[in-house]
């Protein structure tokens, strides 16, 4: 008799996660923080006790790493369900790969065009001035009123060779 335990049934009813990227701010920012905070703590403490340049310090800096750890918040994730079905997941925002059409890498010399006057207004875009490469979705969903998906990513061969493996060779010649 085999039996499967409830830990094991968990398990197969996991995603497995494909691909995985948090979208952190550059390095420098964090130094350029660092930098404002103590220019600014120093100014406030001034002619003034120690006890004013502490506590500016402290609260400027908790503020300062709150605001930083805020804007790399943004996390892009492949999975694929046990069925098979491969998703895109960026925030609360998910995509199967079932409703792509066509995709493509777009390089960081073309998201100033992509980003501008040819973005449709009706497109679900997730972008940061960080990241400079992106990956265009077009849909093929009659229920869905977006046209396309525009995701940033710092790595959009392996995201699309883990979402959509089949396009991945044609949607990435762009980058070579």
């Amino acid at each position: 008799m085999n039996t499967v335990s409830d830990s094991e049934k968990k398990t197969a009813l996991k995603p497995a996660i494909l691909y995985s990227e948090r979208q952190w701010v550059p390095w420098y920012w964090w130094l350029m923080a660092t930098f404002v905070v103590s220019l600014i703590s120093a100014q406030l403490g001034l002619n003034r006790s120690l006890v004013w340049t502490v506590v500016s310090a402290v609260s400027l800096g908790a503020l300062a790493v709150w605001l930083l750890l805020s804007m790399s918040s943004t996390r892009v994730r492949v999975e694929r369900d046990p069925d098979g079905t491969r998703w895109l997941v960026t925030g609360q925002a998910n995509l199967p790969h079932t409703v792509v059409s066509r995709s493509l890498a777009v390089p960081a010399t073309a998201k100033r065009n992509a980003m501008g006057r040819q973005l449709d207004p009706a497109a679900f875009v997730v972008s940061h001035g960080w990241v400079p490469e992106m990956v265009m979705l077009v849909l093929d969903d009659p229920e869905d009123p977006t046209p396309y998906w525009l995701v940033a990513t710092r790595d959009p061969e392996k995201l699309l060779r883990a979402y959509l493996p089949d396009q991945a060779d044609k949607a990435t010649q762009s980058l070579n």
